[in-house]
């Protein structure tokens, strides 16, 4: 056994992304399932839902229209569903499957077995029972495939979940509620029970897969992987079960020991990142700064093997600190006279730059500073909006601004037939609307416009033209649900483009991948795509373009990943808090906005004064705020 895997309980398989890696869980699938048609058997599966098996979905159905793959030997049970819930609202799990998978493959319809979240209460315990004799009538589960919490759940079984529990209805922890808020308009609307299999359903299956994506899944993947198995924390109880194996992305394996501290998994290759890294966390968990640190804290550390290698902490210290000091800069666009190891060249002066913002607010909420320090200090700078963010709009602010356009109509006398019919249709139509209702395409449009009125009046605010204003509209966004579509070739032409027309020198875009609905993760995939095709069809521009990645109002870069660092003054901050108020249709209350009930600005600054406080910690000046970013290298 490798050092590396001493730490790790359950076999893991890592890959660069979700859907290199429901590529890989899709072939054992298909793999199960044909080897069980040879043998004339029934292969029973165990399905999960939400956001995980999305891409493992969309692969079997391309595997059954392209490949042949046939269903017809299959046998579905699923973990879980809300209770209560109609079957046919949005968030139900059961429309889920039907939309996601089963609608679109040969599988018998007799056998898609769904928790059935309709039935009255008194039915549930006998409905429960039936459901685990069905899974034995079938045989027991082949393959149980499973997402993973934040908080561990596995299902439906939140942590204190007893590892003999079965088949039952069980409250929903408040954590779950608010990380599944995001498909109802707010955490309300979330059920507050569930119907699930239990663990001892789950481990009876003969051989699991769990699948984790995303950065928010790395403290539950490195407690179930490294931690000891406690009903705490559910998905570590399967570390008891004989053939389980963990399919991550990166980011969901990035708190293992095997990346955050893999000086202690055996021989480390010293490299500048894994050194500032060593250093960082060292000085971090002491409460000590950089220069501060003593060859007896990197022996107590793990860290003897560093000394041996660079010397002692005097210099080893001294290296990281320049490091550190080195990504500070004021001049975010580079500065028209020579400075010593800047992060951002200096030629060409001044720059074209183009900041991409997946939603219509997150270039003043993520580098807004940044953004207005490209623009005072001379440089062109253009913004790329390259979502409508309709849907992040609530139904009451568009009655609001349609009462507004019905007024002013009547208010000067404008006789728009066509404009006023419109309008009252749009009011009509959300008087009816459900819950768990889809905006109308007039409604989404009314919603669109709000949204890219706020964002060009920032756009105005730090100062940019109109002609550095661009709304691009990627069709991946308009389906009018939580749900996006994945990347399409009409959204990389659509990119590239833009990067065609501007040319620019340097490139924003957003790296936060913690964003809820994913909507971040497509938009960057558009832009590496549009750049790497770019590079390859020879354009001269390219080589000279450097790409900058910002994150989010969810997380900010590890002070370890950090290559610039952009102070902010405490008047600052002030502007860059106004220049987010512009988005009003984004305070307050504001649909499907995750986990974190505060509004963006208090984010936002909350986050940069964070960073600013690292940097003070380790020993660097004591800024009000900073903005972080990290060069994507390409």
């Amino acid at each position: 056994m490798k050092m590396v895997d001493s730490f790790e309980k359950i076999p893991l398989e890592i890959f660069p992304d979700a859907t290199a890696g429901s590529a890989f869980v899709a072939r054992q699938i298909a793999s199960l399932i044909r080897e069980k048609e040879k043998n004339k058997e029934r292969c029973v599966l165990g399905l999960s839902t939400g956001k995980s098996p999305l891409k493992l979905y969309a692969e079997l159905i391309r595997m059954h229209r392209e490949e042949g793959l046939s269903f017809r030997n299959v046998v579905a049970f699923n973990l879980d569903e809300y209770y209560p819930i109609e079957r046919s609202a949005a968030q139900s799990y059961y429309r889920f499957m039907k939309e996601n998978l089963f609608d679109h493959i040969d599988i018998d319809q007799k056998n898609c077995h769904i928790p059935n979240g309709e039935l009255p209460k008194e039915a549930m315990k006998g409905f429960c029972t039936a459901y685990e004799q069905a899974i034995t009538d079938a045989g027991g589960i082949d393959l149980q495939i499973l997402g993973i919490g934040s908080n561990g759940h596995i299902g439906f079984n939140e942590p204190g979940s007893s590892r003999f529990s079965k088949t039952r209805v069980t409250p929903l922890e408040n954590s779950t509620r608010l990380s599944n808020a995001g498909d109802f308009e707010n955490v309300t609307q979330v059920p507050r029970l569930s119907v699930t299999m239990g663990i001892n359903t789950i481990l009876k299956s003969r051989k699991i897969i769990l699948m984790a994506w995303g950065s928010s899944k790395a403290p539950a993947i490195q407690k179930s992987l490294e931690g000891p198995a406690t009903e705490e924390m559910p998905a570590s109880l399967l570390q008891q079960h004989e053939d389980t194996l963990f399919v991550a992305d990166e980011a969901a394996a990035a708190d293992l020991i095997r990346f955050k501290a893999p000086w202690l998994t055996g021989d480390c290759d010293w490299n500048g990142d894994i050194l500032r890294k060593a250093v960082v966390s060292t000085a971090l968990k002491l409460g000590k700064p950089i220069l501060s640190l003593t060859d007896k804290d990197y022996n107590d550390h793990g860290l003897s093997d560093l000394l041996a290698v660079k010397g002692d902490a005097y210099e080893i210290n001294l290296d990281v600190f320049y490091m550190l000091r080195d990504s500070i800069t004021g001049w975010p666009g580079g500065k028209n006279q020579p400075l010593p190891n800047p992060p951002e060249r200096m030629a060409p002066y001044p720059k074209r730059c183009l900041i991409f913002s997946p939603h219509p607010d997150d270039d003043i909420i993520s580098m807004g500073g940044t953004f207005m320090r490209l623009h005072d200090q001379g440089h062109e700078v253009h913004v790329g909006y390259q979502t409508s963010g309709n849907i992040a709009v609530t139904d009451e602010f568009v009655t609001r601004f349609i009462d507004f356009a019905v007024g002013f109509e009547s208010m000067f006398g404008i006789d728009n037939k066509r404009s006023t019919e419109i309008l009252t249709n749009a009011k009509n139509y959300l008087k009816e609307k459900k819950s768990s209702g889809i905006d109308s395409p007039e409604i989404r449009n009314i919603k669109g416009l709000i949204r890219r009125c706020e964002a060009s009046a920032t756009c105005r605010y730090v100062g940019i033209p109109e002609s550095g204003i661009h709304f691009l509209n990627l069709p991946f966004y308009e389906t009018g649900t939580i749900e996006k579509k994945p990347m399409s070739e009409e959204d990389i032409l659509i990119t590239m483009d833009l990067l065609q027309k501007i040319k620019p020198h340097q490139v924003y875009c957003a790296g936060d991948l913690a964003d809820p609905h994913g909507t971040h993760k497509v938009c960057l995939d558009v832009v590496f795509e549009s750049m790497k095709r770019l590079k390859n069809t020879g354009e001269s521009w390219v080589k000279d373009c450097w790409v900058w990645l910002y994150k989010g109002a969810w997380q900010e870069w590890d002070v370890s990943e950090i290559e610039m660092a952009i102070p902010m003054s405490p008047d600052q901050v002030l502007k860059k808090r106004f220049g987010i108020f512009i988005h009003q249709s984004q305070k307050d209350m504001v649909p499907f906005q995750g986990t974190d009930s505060r509004e963006f600005w208090q984010r936002a600054e909350d986050r940069n004064a964070n960073t600013a406080g690292l940097y003070a910690q380790l020993g660097l000046t004591k800024y009000a705020a900073m903005e972080a970013f990290k060069r994507w290298y390409f």
